[in-house]
């Protein structure tokens, strides 16, 4: 279950003294924060912003909610949420595994993740954040309990060794900002594509499909301590193939003809392959 009762995981992100209260959020030096309507706080300056919407659109988030709701990554977030109850051991006995979603979008696995705690009867601190106010307004409206705010990875307006847990999916690697964040011995999951994570709809969308590089990447100050592949195989409709297509990189960088043919597809059968690598903080 996710307890709503845990210290705020928010520090100021104009100084970095920590926030407390309730409505509004203030750190010692002034600085005020009200809470949204929806449950989140803005914690993202004017200064460290580049554009006045940043992060995906409330079209792209609406798009990639009903796709991710449909199931169709399910094998993912289930296999997410039994790894974080492996991995996610609290700092002291009997207490709430602290946990931080790094870039949670509208907090589709932090769901998943969830219901794995809520099914083991295992206290869970959920506090999660990302750039995309559409995206985080979603978040906190379906899980309450949870902490939510609007915020940079690389400027995390998170307390400095707040997390027992911190999860990674699919989005930027701030090393500096994860070593802060989490505690000494804390574990890290980041997930990344593995190496035939949608091939079938590369080989629509390119003349020659590639499989993704499986790399073995060093981050100092952490210690790699496991990985899991998560493979599976779906078939989509074409009624969710543009919502697919947005959440992928390949959105960016394919050539008209290559989106043409996906987009004339009626349903299209792909291979789905995540690799979840578990880091540990040393020091």
């Amino acid at each position: 279950m996710v307890s709503s009762d845990f210290a705020s995981p928010w520090q100021c992100p104009l100084c970095g003294a920590p926030l407390e209260g309730a409505a509004p959020l203030r750190c010692a030096a002034g600085h005020s924060f009200d809470r949204a309507k929806e449950g989140y706080w803005h914690l993202l300056p004017v200064q460290k912003m580049r554009t006045h919407s940043p992060g995906d659109s409330k079209e792209m988030v609406a798009a990639r909610r009903a796709f991710l709701e449909g199931d169709y990554y399910g094998s993912f977030g289930r296999a997410l949420g039994v790894l974080c109850l492996k991995e996610g051991q609290s700092a002291f006995p009997g207490q709430p595994v602290k946990l931080l979603d790094a870039g949670c979008g509208e907090g589709w696995y932090d769901r998943c993740i969830a219901a794995a705690f809520a099914k083991a009867e295992q206290p869970l601190a959920l506090a999660g954040f990302d750039i995309a106010k559409p995206a985080v307004r979603l978040a906190a409206r379906a899980l309450p309990g949870a902490e939510y705010a609007v915020a940079s990875s690389f400027h995390q307006p998170v307390r400095t060794g707040w997390a027992d847990l911190v999860v990674n999916i699919f989005s930027p690697f701030a090393r500096e900002e994860f070593l802060r964040v989490l505690r000494p011995g804390g574990k890290l999951i980041y997930a990344v594509p593995g190496p035939e994570h949608l091939y079938e709809m590369k080989a629509v969308l390119y003349d020659t499909p590639y499989k993704n590089p499986v790399q073995q990447v060093e981050y100092p100050g952490f210690r790699a301590v496991g990985e899991q592949l998560v493979e599976d195989r779906i078939t989509v409709p074409a009624s969710q193939l543009a919502a697919l297509f947005a959440m992928t990189p390949y959105y960016w960088r394919t050539p008209r003809d290559g989106a043409q043919r996906l987009s004339a597809l009626e349903s299209l059968t792909t291979q789905i392959s995540f690799r979840f690598l578990v880091f540990e903080r040393e020091g």
